[in-house]
């Protein structure tokens, strides 16, 4: 066990971790285009955040939260999520006492205990954003916005926008007495969970994967919107309209948390087989109230990158390797290695990304290794090159090379001679 991950987790390799840094520079960059700015909130949190933010009949309170006991008797659950913890955040700093909306993003480390598959693990990361104090609909359609634009800034423009309103606390009691009549002769059909729900929060139903078939013509809570909900949901699509944003209504999102009120939104991919939804979000107006604040609006979305990196392999984006290596020291005998350590701590100063050798290579293997790590020049450092003070610099692709001081003067003007990225 001690050589094996935990099942559902997964180590991120060198070889990897560039695709990861490239989507989350671009989001950073588009937060930043949206004046969002960056918050940093703890991995675990008390249990009861989670309990009253996310929903006691949420499939995650339920069955997929990490909660142990820690050593002071307190129950505390690993992050399932990121809006409860940002919203926690936002009540004990005060913020809500600021100039509003406040507008955060973050981009975590997030666990649920279900069964992994593909796109989804045990410990995953997401990219989220959250805007407190308007209750605007412009600023639903802002982040909505925000997300249709980072996909279509990393090469994707035909996913799909679906959209919903899931009303607020007065309109959903009308409509939960509804459904719950729709769905009370056919209790006994519906799996265990259905039935748990029925009573506590049959809204919850809606979003069942097991029952889905037999709830097609359940009454639907478009029609049942007060007017405040049913004007918030019209200026939401005239917004949508406006910014030329083309959506779906989509009455059966119902998204799976308990705290959603009035928009609701889900993007989704078809190239991705049945797990579709790459990004998904909504407004929560009375989570902040519901965790000890005061009665501030609020909406976000949160956006899995293990699955927003499968769909741009299923579109065959390719993303940018990383720049390659700039030069490659390379001594020969073991005198001579402190010369070269010298050198290669000069180059790494001035910005220049070095390498030497540390396994005692030969200089042809040297040169080997040097292609391996796809240097952009070498330099060959021996006695010859210690007593004459001056070195040769090659270029590994077309096997030009410059004579060079090995002093720091000669040194300094090796920035030039590799130009690339310093001509940028």
């Amino acid at each position: 066990m001690l050589t094996k991950a935990p099942r559902g987790t997964k180590d991120i390799l060198p070889r990897d971790v560039y695709r990861w840094r490239f989507v989350e520079e671009k989001f950073i960059e588009i937060c930043r285009d949206f004046n969002y700015k960056e918050i940093r909130t703890p991995t675990f949190e008390h249990t009861e955040l989670f309990e009253r933010g996310v929903g006691e009949t949420t499939d995650i309170v339920e069955k997929e939260m990490y909660t142990f006991i820690d050593k002071g008797g307190r129950s505390i659950t690993l992050k399932p999520e990121g809006t409860a913890p940002v919203v926690r955040a936002f009540i004990e700093n005060n913020i809500y006492a600021e100039q509003q909306p406040s507008k955060f993003y973050y981009i975590i480390p997030a666990f649920r205990y279900e069964r992994p598959q593909s796109g989804r693990l045990r410990e995953f990361h997401q990219f989220g954003i959250e805007s407190f104090g308007s209750s605007d609909p412009a600023i639903d359609a802002e982040v909505i916005s925000l997300a249709v634009n980072f996909f279509s800034r990393l090469g994707i423009n035909d996913l799909k926008l679906h959209i919903n309103s899931v009303g607020c606390p007065e309109c959903r009691r009308t409509y939960n007495a509804a459904l719950k009549e729709y769905l009370k002769p056919k209790l006994q059909e519906l799996c265990t969970d259905c039935r748990s729900r029925y009573e506590r929060n049959p809204m919850r139903v809606l979003d069942c994967k097991v029952d889905s078939d037999r709830l097609k013509n359940a009454p639907i809570m478009l029609d049942y919107l007060c007017d405040d909900c049913k004007a918030h949901f019209n200026k939401l699509k005239e917004y949508l309209d406006i910014l030329g944003i083309g959506y779906e209504i989509d009455p059966r999102i119902v998204r799976g948390l308990d705290y959603y009120t009035k928009t609701a939104f889900e993007i989704i991919s078809e190239n991705i087989g049945s797990q579709g939804t790459v990004c998904g979000g909504g407004r929560y107006d009375g989570l902040v109230k519901e965790c000890g604040g005061p009665d501030v609006p609020g909406i976000g979305f949160g956006l899995g990158i293990e699955r927003l990196l499968s769909v741009l392999d299923a579109y065959g984006i390719k993303i940018p390797e990383p720049k390659p290596l700039d030069v490659y020291v390379a001594p020969v005998g073991d005198e001579v290695k402190k010369t070269a350590l010298k050198i290669l701590y000069f180059l790494r100063n001035l910005g220049i990304a070095a390498e030497t050798d540390y396994m005692g290579r030969s200089l042809k293997a040297q040169m080997k290794y040097a292609g391996k790590l796809n240097a952009r020049y070498a330099i060959v450092i021996g006695d010859d090159e210690i007593k004459s003070g001056k070195a040769v610099i090659k270029n590994m692709s077309d096997g030009t090379t410059t004579e060079i001081n090995i002093d720091n003067e000669g040194l300094i003007k090796v920035k030039e001679i590799i130009g690339g990225r310093y001509n940028e």
